[in-house]
């Protein structure tokens, strides 16, 4: 068994710990000031705590809190050189947090699917130990990345479950429109999400192949597709993850200068 702290129980840190306590693999310790985030969290953990010190007994820690709280964090964390030390913040460093620890420093941008095990993460590749590739794959899928490309994998992977919400919603909301029931509508755009993601990763085909599979000459698809083809839909896409990789680029030239 494998213990590991995660040091911070907002929807991230639990996530994690839902997601690891779905294994037989780890011995889960909470931490946090909030006792009510520690309640939520405790049919997960073997210990939940608001003592910090007892991050200090264990080999895997994760802080899992706002870019703002690391710093300060870091000054009462007192870890050593044989303990991993995964942060999950968005534009913090790993040169900053090294500064501040002994410990082996990890930055890990994973995303809230760790709960049901379908989380999707980057790790950067010049630190990452097994350890933690074990605990990521427990999880999910994850890529190994340089440091330098955090902010577009913070974009791509940690905002974009809310991107792919927002387009579900709106399949949902188009269901709805023409007659489907509320619950049907949904359940029918989540697990097309689902499906289309999960063929994606099974294939080796180019999207733009997958899409062609799917739509039939004079058929009902490539009528859809061609309203699509002629919007700037993906244009709007592209805005998006570029805007949240400029504000995690902004982030990180505020907490490395601190």
């Amino acid at each position: 068994m494998t213990e590991v702290c995660v040091i911070g129980c907002g929807n991230m840190g639990a996530s994690l710990l839902e997601g690891l306590s779905k294994t037989d693999d780890y011995t889960l310790t909470a931490c946090d000031i909030d006792e009510d985030a520690l309640a939520a969290v405790a049919p997960y953990c073997e210990t939940t705590t608001t003592d910090l010190s007892v991050a200090t007994e264990i080999g895997l820690v994760v802080i899992a809190v706002k870019p703002s709280v690391v710093s300060v964090l870091l000054e009462e964390l007192e870890l050593s050189a044989e303990q991993t030390l995964v942060t999950i913040a968005a534009g913090v460093s790993t040169d900053t947090v090294e500064k501040q620890t002994p410990a082996t420093v990890v930055r890990v941008m994973p995303n809230l699917a760790a709960r049901t095990q379908n989380m999707a993460a980057a790790v950067t590749a010049d630190s990452v130990t097994d350890e933690v590739r074990a605990m990521l794959d427990a999880v999910g899928e994850f890529v190994e990345i340089d440091e330098s490309q955090m902010d577009i994998a913070t974009a791509v992977n940690g905002s974009g479950p809310a991107f792919v919400f927002y387009l579900l919603g709106a399949m949902q909301s188009a269901g709805v429109e023409a007659g489907l029931d509320d619950d049907d509508a949904r359940t029918l755009a989540a697990q097309t999400f689902k499906g289309a993601a999960e063929t994606v990763l099974r294939s080796d085909e180019a999207i733009d192949d997958l899409i062609d599979a799917v739509c039939s000459p004079n058929g009902t698809t490539i009528e859809g597709m061609d309203v699509l083809w002629d919007s700037d839909a993906d244009e709007a896409v592209t805005d998006a993850v570029l805007a949240a990789e400029r504000r995690s680029s902004e982030l990180a030239e505020a907490y490395g200068d601190e």
